[in-house]
């Protein structure tokens, strides 16, 4: 009996011990279902961060691109609106240049006629002076009188500062007009020049806007300085001579 009787306790005492397992079990899974909701909470408030604060970065990199591509448009037309002044000034050096040579001409022309006129003259006075020492005294005196007359006409060929016709004249217009042809031909040069450089410059910014390169748009501010340089060339010559 007592065996029996201790066996009964003992196998009582024990079913409460089998049971708690179960429970147990039901506690962690209740705590660890507790423990995943409040790491996801933390993984969804974590990535919630990351979004706005990636949105603020992302925001402040548009603001940055804004302000860049704004002066670059600004740079842009600051460089076409000087690309207009140059290629207008271009345009009239270069009729400047086209006049100048055509007036050098004329008056090179006008010069070759005077001084041929004047060598007829001349050539004429010899002759006549050769056929006066065989002639009468009356003859001699129409001779005289024809001879003073080609040496004032010759003289006059010769200089006219009163109408600036005579080859002397002619001579100094000619050559003043052939400088200011030069000086055009110059002029229309740096113009060109400048014109060519402003045109790579505005395509050099533009596409800096583009492709987002900044070294672009630094080569196209290098390109507008050498420009204004050229340009300046033209209508500061003291500064810089052509």
């Amino acid at each position: 009996m007592r065996g029996g009787t201790r066996s009964a306790i003992l196998i009582h005492e024990r079913k409460p011990r089998l049971a708690a397992p179960g429970a147990t079990s039901l506690w962690t899974r209740a705590k660890r279902s507790i423990a995943f909701l409040y790491r996801a909470k933390i993984i969804a408030a974590t990535g919630e961060e990351k979004w706005t604060r990636q949105r603020a970065q992302e925001g402040i990199e548009d603001e940055i691109k804004d302000g860049r591509t704004r002066r670059l448009a600004l740079l842009i037309a600051a460089l076409a609106a000087l690309l207009a002044l140059v290629s207008m000034q271009d345009d009239n050096t270069a009729q400047d240049a086209i006049r100048s040579n055509i007036e050098a001409s004329d008056l090179w022309a006008f010069f070759q006629a005077k001084t041929m006129r004047q060598f007829v003259i001349e050539r004429d006075s010899e002759m006549l002076k050769i056929e006066r020492d065989g002639a009468n005294p009356e003859k001699q005196a129409a001779i005289d009188d024809m001879l003073k007359s080609w040496a004032e006409k010759s003289a006059k060929y010769d200089s006219d500062p009163g109408s600036g016709e005579g080859s002397k004249e002619l001579l100094a217009r000619a050559k003043a007009a052939e400088a200011d042809r030069d000086e055009a031909f110059a002029a229309n040069n740096h113009f060109g020049y400048a014109s060519a450089t402003l045109q790579l410059a505005i395509v050099l910014a533009s596409a800096s806007i583009i492709l987002g390169i900044a070294w672009l748009a630094y080569i196209a501010c290098g390109l507008g300085a050498v420009a204004i340089v050229a340009v300046l060339g033209v209508f500061a010559p003291a500064l810089l001579p052509l």
